[in-house]
């Protein structure tokens, strides 16, 4: 990574899991291991019904809640949707648009996903977009084009001015949940793809968007993935969930 144009950003992503009561035991675990965060920004995406529980449990932690996922609409009739203002109005300031589990469970596609970015950027929150491809798709070897199609869908008629606040987290779906980590070389050549396009888009500035990976990130393997070029911060999924591996990851 390069800390001369962005810090980095150690982000967990709970999925649906841990109650609010579990979240109060988390942040307690926490306390007793967190190290003083001045090298990185860190932030937890937690499930919608533990927002609240969660910014009053962070809040001495200097742990950003953010959120998994938000509806575009601003308001109506959209029976269990939770708009973005809503959870601004919570005191959430990042949000996970676009995770692969939501476009293969829950039908969502790259024109979606563009709404929810503006839904949330409009709201004045940071939205983490995820991007990734299939086994058979990095087998046939369209990954290049397949991660291209996904960045510019998503940050389609974003001006120039908000593009700074967004994220862009890498995750192979192969690797997500199955203890599989995309080798260096495929992690580099991906996140190089990213880091072109958007320089493309914004000239210098896209040199400070932060490119997270994501994928099976455990404290094993932290350390060499942070290492890498272009890989500013990572996206954790089942090693979040424990306090003792969060903060390993987040030392590394």
């Amino acid at each position: 990574m390069n800390r001369r144009y962005r810090k980095t950003v150690i982000a967990g992503n709970w999925k649906m899991n841990m109650t609010a009561t579990e979240t109060k035991k988390f942040a307690e675990d926490m306390k007793k291991i967190m190290p003083r965060v001045k090298w990185c920004e860190t932030l937890i995406c937690v499930p919608a019904c533990n927002i609240s529980t969660a910014i009053k449990a962070f809040k001495d932690l200097r742990i950003s809640v953010g959120a998994e996922n938000v509806y575009f609409e601003e308001k109506g009739a959209y029976t269990g949707e939770v708009s973005a203002d809503m959870l601004k109005d919570l005191g959430v300031k990042y949000v996970i648009v676009g995770h692969s589990e939501r476009r293969q469970y829950f039908c969502e596609t790259d024109t979606t996903v563009n709404k929810k970015v503006h839904a949330v950027l409009n709201a004045g929150m940071n939205p983490i977009i995820c991007v990734g491809e299939s086994l058979e798709q990095r087998e046939t070897g369209i990954t290049d084009e397949w991660i291209a199609l996904q960045v510019k869908s998503a940050l389609y008629g974003v001006p120039a001015d908000k593009l700074r606040r967004c994220i862009i987290a890498y995750e192979p779906i192969w690797a997500i949940g199955t203890g599989k980590v995309a080798g260096p070389d495929e992690v580099l050549a991906t996140h190089a793809v990213v880091r072109r396009l958007l320089c493309e888009r914004l000239g210098e500035t896209g040199n400070r968007i932060p490119i997270l990976y994501g994928g099976s990130v455990k404290p094993a393997n932290a350390g060499n993935l942070i290492g890498l070029d272009n890989v500013d911060g990572l996206l954790i999924g089942g090693a979040s969930l424990d306090a003792q591996s969060f903060v390993q990851i987040i030392r590394a």
